[in-house]
C-alpha cells in the first residue's frame, strides 16, 4: 500500500515505500560453502551449510555435503575434516543446486568474503542452466571492515569475529557452523551499525557502499594535487613513504583512494594511517612510471607489493678463472665473468644452471683449479657428466671450448641446451619415468625463459644513447633518451614544432650515465623492460641511436620461449581436476 501525505508547509512527504525495509522484518540466509580450492573453473564444492534468520529469530536450516566430482585435496581434508569417504555417497551438485535456490528464494543472503561464495554458487547456475541469484548479498567481512577498528580486532576473520561478538558456535572450517557463527557475527554487526542511523536493509546496503569513515574524514589529502602525469606518496606523520603509485592524472587517481570504488584492505588501511600525499609531476607518463619504480626500491613502502627489492635478484655467472664453472650471484661484478639472468630466486637459478649442465660438461665443484695442480676426480667424471680438468684429463684449451659453447648458450643461441634437455625429457617419457620428465621441463624452462629475458634486455642495454618519441593525444610528442637501457631524459614537443631544437636540448640535459658490468649496467631490469615495453607500443619514432644496434640474437632463446609458454598453456587447459596440480 502507498500513502501519500502532505504537510500543512507544502512539503510532500514520501511513501511507506521509500523507508525502506526494516531489518527486524527481512528475512536473511546466512550460508557458507566448503570447496576443494579457490578456482570455480577447477575446483568444486564438498559442503553447503545455511541458516534462515529474521527478527533474530532462526526460522531454518539447510545442511548437505556435496560429491565435488574428483578426490580432495589433502590440505584440505586435514582443514576441514572433510574426506573422500565422507562425500563418496553424497549428492552433485546437480542435485543439491535447485533445493538451495529455493531455500534462497526471496531472501537477503549473507557471507563472510562473500564474493568467494557467490562466485561457486553462480558457476554453479551457470554449469547448470540456472539464471544466477538476483538477491541482495550483504558481506559481513566487508562490513566489519568499515564498523570495526584495529583496536577491537586486529583482523576481520570470522574466527577472530565470532570471539570479538562471544558467539556461542566456534568457526571450524565446517559449512553449517561457520554459518551459525556468521549468523551471530551479522547480527553484533547490525547492532553496531544500528547506532550509526542505519535501520533497514536499504540502509545498509548504501552503507557498505559508502566511503569508510577514515576515507571521507582524509578527502582533503587530495586538495591541490593537479592533472597531470607524474607519482604520488602517501606518507605518514614521520614523512615515512607508505604507498608509491603512478597515474597519467595524478588529481583523479589520487582523489579515487577516497572514494567507495577502493574497496581493498590493505589500501584502506593505509589511508587511516596517512597524513600527507606528496606528489611529483613528470612530463610524459613514461617517466611516471619509472620513477615509480625507482622510488619504491629507494623506500620500499610498507604498502607497495611489487618492485619493492630489485636488489634481491641472483644470477647464474660463468666465472673468469683457468676452469670456469657455473656460479650464483647476487653481485655483479667486472671481472671477466659472463652472467645469464636475472633470476628472482636461488632455486630457479640452480633449475637452470642444472639445464646447462645437461648439455655442457662443465665442472661443478666449487674449488679453484689450476692447470699445473691435478688431483683425483669425482664421480661426475666417471658418469661423463665432466670433464675432469682437475685430474689432467681434459686441457685447458679442450675445457675451453665447453666454455665457450656455455657462453653462445647463456648469450645467443640456447638450441644446444633446449635440444639436450628435451632429449633426455623424451627419454625419460618413453621409459614412463614422467615425473622427472616433469622435473627436466621445469628446468628447461627456467633456462630459456631467463635466456630470453635477458637477451631482450641486452638488446637495449648494449646501445650507448637512443632517442626515441611517441605521439600524445593531443598531437604534442612525447621525447625520451634512454642510455644503456636506463631513461635519462624525457620532455614534450609541442605539436607542429621542429624537432632538431627539443632533441638537442633533451639530450644535452641528460644525465650521464657511467656502465657498470652485466646485463643491466645502468639500470634495474624491471626499468629497462618497462622501457623495451613503451617502444614496442604503435607509433614509435626512432629518432637516434648511438653505439650499437638494436637488434635480437637470430637463434636467441625467444623463439624457444614460445615452444615453452605453449606447453604450459596446454597443461594448464588440460589439467583433469583430480590431478595434482602444476608447480
Amino acid at each position: 500500500m502507498s500513502v501519500r501525505v502532505s504537510m500543512v508547509v507544502g512539503v510532500e512527504q514520501g511513501t511507506l515505500d521509500d523507508l525502506g525495509t526494516p531489518l527486524a522484518g527481512v528475512t536473511f540466509v546466512v550460508f557458507d560453502l566448503e570447496t576443494t580450492g579457490v578456482s570455480t573453473s577447477e575446483h568444486g564444492v564438498t559442503e553447503i551449510g545455511a541458516v534462515k534468520v529474521r527478527g533474530g529469530e532462526v526460522i531454518g536450516e539447510f545442511a548437505t555435503l556435496v560429491d565435488p566430482g574428483g578426490p580432495i585435496p589433502p590440505f584440505i581434508s586435514v582443514l576441514t575434516g572433510i574426506t573422500d569417504a565422507m562425500v563418496m555417497a553424497a549428492p552433485r551438485m546437480t542435485e543439491v543446486l535447485p533445493s538451495f535456490l529455493e531455500f534462497i528464494r526471496g531472501c537477503t543472503l549473507v557471507a563472510h568474503n562473500a564474493p568467494f561464495d557467490m562466485g561457486f554458487i553462480k558457476a554453479a547456475c551457470a554449469g547448470q542452466g540456472y539464471p544466477p541469484p538476483v538477491n541482495p548479498v550483504v558481506d559481513t567481512a566487508d562490513l566489519a571492515r568499515r564498523v570495526l577498528n584495529r583496536d577491537e580486532t586486529p583482523n576481520c576473520k570470522l574466527a577472530t569475529l565470532a570471539r570479538f561478538f562471544r558467539s556461542a558456535t566456534e568457526p571450524c572450517h565446517r559449512a553449517l557452523a561457520d554459518a551459525r557463527a556468521t549468523v551471530d557475527v551479522l547480527h553484533g554487526l547490525i547492532g553496531r551499525v544500528g547506532s550509526l542511523g542505519v535501520h533497514t536493509l536499504e540502509d545498509l546496503r548504501g552503507f557498505v557502499r559508502m566511503p569508510t569513515p577514515e576515507q571521507q574524514r582524509k578527502r582533503h589529502l587530495s586538495d591541490g594535487v593537479p592533472a597531470r602525469p607524474g607519482v604520488y606518496i602517501f606518507e605518514d606523520v614521520r614523512g615515512e613513504a607508505l604507498y608509491v603509485g603512478k597515474s597519467s592524472n595524478l588529481r583523479n587517481r589520487v582523489r579515487s583512494y577516497f572514494t567507495a570504488s577502493e574497496t581493498r584492505p590493505r589500501v584502506r588501511e593505509m589511508i587511516g594511517i596517512a597524513e600527507r600525499v606528496r606528489h611529483i609531476v613528470c612530463s610524459t607518463a613514461l617517466e611516471a612510471e619509472i620513477r615509480e619504480l625507482r622510488m619504491i626500491g629507494a623506500t620500499k613502502p610498507r604498502y607497495n607489493r611489487r618492485s619493492r627489492f630489485p636488489e634481491r635478484v641472483v644470477w647464474l655467472k660463468l666465472t673468469n678463472e683457468p676452469f670456469p664453472r657455473l656460479s650464483i650471484v647476487r653481485e655483479l661484478k667486472d671481472d671477466g665473468g659472463t652472467y645469464l639472468g636475472p633470476f628472482g630466486s636461488s632455486r630457479t637459478a640452480d633449475e637452470a644452471r642444472t639445464a646447462m649442465h645437461e648439455a655442457l660438461p662443465l665442472r661443478q665443484c666449487g674449488e679453484r683449479l689450476s692447470p699445473t695442480v691435478f688431483r683425483s676426480a669425482c664421480t661426475l667424471a666417471e658418469l661423463g657428466k665432466c670433464g675432469a680438468p682437475c685430474d689432467g684429463r681434459q686441457s685447458q684449451a679442450a675445457y675451453g671450448v665447453h666454455v665457450a659453447q656455455a657462453r653462445h648458450a647463456m648469450e645467443h643461441d640456447a638450441g644446444l641446451v633446449f635440444s639436450a634437455v628435451e632429449a633426455r625429457m623424451d627419454r625419460l617419457a618413453a621409459e614412463q619415468r614422467y615425473e622427472e620428465a616433469a622435473v627436466d621441463r621445469d628446468r628447461l624452462a627456467a633456462y630459456v625463459r631467463t635466456a630470453a629475458r635477458m637477451q631482450r634486455l641486452l638488446s637495449l642495454t648494449r646501445i650507448e644513447q637512443m632517442v626515441a618519441a611517441s605521439p600524445a593525444f593531443n598531437g604534442d610528442w612525447d621525447i625520451h633518451v634512454i642510455r644503456h637501457g636506463r631513461l635519462t631524459a624525457a620532455g614534450v614537443m609541442p605539436r607542429g614544432a621542429h624537432p632538431v631544437p627539443y632533441v638537442e636540448a633533451l639530450v644535452a640535459t641528460a644525465e650521464t650515465v657511467v656502465p657498470g658490468p652485466g646485463p643491466t649496467p645502468a639500470a634495474s631490469a624491471e626499468e629497462t623492460e618497462t622501457i623495451l615495453r613503451w617502444l614496442d607500443t604503435p607509433g614509435i619514432r626512432l629518432v637516434r641511436v648511438e653505439g650499437g644496434t638494436w637488434s635480437l640474437p637470430a637463434y636467441g632463446a625467444g623463439r624457444l620461449k614460445g615452444r615453452i609458454d605453449r606447453a604450459y598453456e596446454s597443461l594448464r587447459a588440460h589439467q583433469p581436476r583430480e590431478g595434482r596440480p602444476l608447480r
